[in-house]
């Protein structure tokens, strides 16, 4: 696998909160394309992961009620926030009427009739902070992470298995991504990566609340408030602050 290059590493551009022993960084190529994207992360320590718990379901039950006394169907086109994201998408190439941003996805299917997918009590935590507040949510074991995580451009060449691939997929260059070492970790801001994917072996793990051109510092601040106390009521754990790139 093609790693970031030391070019690449050259130009980091080091915006990050000591708040959390992880370093999240975006690259300045990055920054200089979309200035005005921002991310806000933290960590949560030592949970205890299970599935189904009585918590998330209750809180499930409780959020899918209030989508469906807020937006129809048909409204949820003229959310300002799920127009940003998928004006984000087709500037990097994605149709969003196919890849739909993860929190209209999520709500589209409550409005369906449907649940939204229970996985495991902590990414079905972090999915219904993302129902609440409208941002994806990115999140990744520790244990599969080195000491940073980058947001950056793909080079061409570099190899990703997402969660649920059958086959890596070969990247070109410019496709956004985050990395942490050599390692992709997630194609940004609507896949993560299998290899360092939440299971119920995790004891610790990032949480990160995923950006995009018109998307304010507070609401990405929410979305990560709320995943770390849907986390923690599901999970247990200890986290750390919130930093915000």
């Amino acid at each position: 696998m093609a790693g970031a290059g030391s070019e690449t590493f050259n130009k980091i551009l080091y915006l990050f909160s000591d708040s959390s022993p992880m370093r999240v960084l975006i690259s300045e190529e990055v920054r200089g394309v979309f200035p005005d994207l921002r991310l806000a992360y933290l960590e949560i320590g030592s949970m205890k992961i299970g599935t189904e718990s009585g918590k998330v379901t209750d809180l499930l039950r409780d959020i899918s009620e209030k989508v469906r006394g807020e937006m129809t169907i048909d409204s949820v086109k003229d959310r300002s926030d799920y127009r940003a994201y998928r004006d984000f998408f087709w500037k990097q190439g994605v149709d969003p009427t196919k890849t739909r941003p993860a929190a209209e996805a999520l709500v589209r299917r409550i409005l369906k009739g449907s649940s939204i997918p229970r996985i495991n009590d902590f990414v079905d935590a972090y999915n219904l902070a993302s129902v609440e507040t409208g941002v994806p949510i990115a999140a990744f074991d520790v244990e599969a992470l080195e000491a940073e995580i980058l947001l950056r451009f793909s080079e061409k060449g570099e190899e990703f298995l997402g969660i649920g691939m059958e086959e890596s997929r070969i990247l070109d260059e410019k496709v956004l991504a985050m990395s942490s070492g050599a390692d992709l970790v997630a194609i940004y801001p609507y896949r993560d990566a299998e290899a360092s994917k939440i299971t119920t072996d995790t004891r610790d793990a990032v949480l990160i609340s995923c950006g995009a051109p018109g998307i304010g510092t507070e609401v990405l601040l929410e979305a990560a408030g709320k995943a770390r106390d849907h986390v923690i009521s599901a999970c247990g754990g200890h986290p750390s602050k919130i930093g915000m790139v």
